[in-house]
């Protein structure tokens, strides 16, 4: 079973001391179109090959426009050495559950 958290509880965490990494694993195109702010953008099937950027957190939270391949993610990246003693949890709902401050890299 995947571990997942509230977008509210998510919300709190990056207000406090110690924020998690948030890894945004849409596509280019969606994460474009709107994502949490500070968030990495690593498309799920780009993952493996940037799993260096994300290895020395310790806990991470894999964010999707639905919730569905951020359980993936959490699934991949629980299974790599580099995040080994790392919480790793998948935002439910996604983006579309959201409803803190999201950026755009739209030109308006």
């Amino acid at each position: 079973m995947v571990a997942e958290i509230e977008p509210s509880e998510v919300e709190a965490l990056l207000e406090s001391d110690d924020p998690p990494t948030i890894v945004d694993v849409s596509t280019d195109a969606e994460f474009a179109i709107g994502h949490i702010p500070g968030s990495i953008s690593v498309p799920l099937n780009d993952l493996v090959r940037h799993l260096d950027r994300i290895s020395d957190a310790d806990h991470i939270v894999t964010v999707c426009p639905r919730g569905e391949a951020s359980v993936q993610a959490v699934r991949l990246l629980s299974a790599y050495e580099g995040t080994e003693g790392a919480r790793i949890e998948s935002m439910v709902g996604g983006m579309n559950a959201w409803d803190g401050p999201v950026e755009s890299d739209l030109e308006e």
